[in-house]
């Protein structure tokens, strides 16, 4: 696995660069806020796909702990006896603890039944939120803003430290969930997905790996929900709506659950069409559906799963083009 952890490595350090040159060619803050918005959903997909695509889980309420993260970290912030680290590893810790406790129940129902009862879950977390007024400030979100006191000499208001910060953290998730996509727990997952009865024969505990990716992607959708909370400043009841988590399973559509990069991609390009369709026309919603079906149903998969499969026909057809070329000539010898 060494070459493909180097590998790994490097892709994300040019995607470190990439990112954090772009804000110093395009300067218009808008350029530098789209990223962070794409980075924190991006985030959000991509865990959600360790469920998804990785295991095959399709989970409906995974927006549930994105939630958790922009509101645990908010109102630690707000007591101002915390630091931003401290506040974001106690968060990571409590979303993780929350998603232990849901999934235990969860992960033990199978197919539509899972999915609908992570909704379940998710709805009873946003009835909280808006319930709470004296905690959460219901149905305004979290009043009185996110304070950003400076730490080791890092100073959050400034926009730019703010984007490098999240540019940041945004590479060391994505490089936790890729070697967890590509560990041997990735592909004990990917077997339960395929064949869960030779994985129990094999005696793979089943509900104990579940349980582990469930965790692991809730707490991964807390650090997404903690970027946009310090983007905003604030915390909405939104965050935890079930249109949220349809959004991310939107995302994974449109770039593809099969490559560890189509949520990534998925989240770009439902970002831009949301920009670009809300410009030019009031009924966004229309349009944006039709162009996701679309999508959908004319590629029957995700761009980048469609792209991969094409790659991957045409490298068979020139191979099997180059040992028909080769047979005859060693018939004729």
């Amino acid at each position: 696995m060494r070459p493909g952890l180097l590998r790994d490595l490097a892709a994300g350090l040019a995607l470190l660069l990439v990112l954090l040159v772009l804000p110093f060619i395009f300067t218009k803050p808008a350029i530098r806020d789209f990223l962070i918005y794409v980075m924190a959903y991006g985030l959000l997909a991509t865990s959600l796909n360790l469920l998804v695509g990785l295991t095959g889980l399709v989970s409906f309420g995974h927006a549930a702990y994105f939630a958790s993260g922009a509101y645990m970290f908010g109102l630690l912030m707000q007591t101002g006896k915390v630091s931003i680290p401290v506040a974001i590893m106690a968060t990571v810790a409590g979303t993780a603890l929350l998603a232990l406790v849901i999934g235990a129940i969860c992960v033990r129902l199978k197919e539509i039944y899972f999915s609908f009862i992570t909704l379940a879950f998710q709805m009873f977390i946003h009835s909280i939120i808006l319930t709470w007024v004296n905690l959460t400030g219901g149905d305004q979100g979290l009043r009185g803003g996110i304070p950003r006191p400076t730490f080791l000499g890092i100073d959050l208001n400034n926009g730019m430290t703010l984007y490098i910060f999240c540019v940041v953290v945004f590479i060391i998730c994505i490089a936790i969930m890729r070697q967890v996509w590509q560990s041997p727990f990735g592909y004990t997952l990917r077997l339960i997905r395929d064949n869960p009865t030779r994985a129990n024969f094999i005696g793979v505990d089943i509900i104990r790996m579940k349980l582990g990716i469930f965790v692991i992607a809730g707490a991964m959708a807390s650090v997404a929900g903690i970027l946009l909370a310090l983007f905003v400043s604030g915390a909405y009841p939104e965050f935890g709506f079930w249109t949220t988590s349809g959004e991310a399973i939107f995302m994974i559509m449109l770039g593809g659950s099969q490559l560890f990069i189509g949520p990534m991609i998925g989240a770009v390009l439902l970002r831009l069409l949301e920009h670009f369709v809300t410009v030019y026309t009031e009924y966004h919603g229309l349009v944006l559906g039709v162009v996701i079906l679309a999508i959908v149903l004319g590629l029957r998969q995700g761009i980048a799963d469609y792209i991969a499969d094409w790659l991957e026909r045409r490298r068979t057809t020139r191979s099997a083009a180059t040992q028909t070329s080769v047979l005859p000539s060693k018939e004729s010898a």
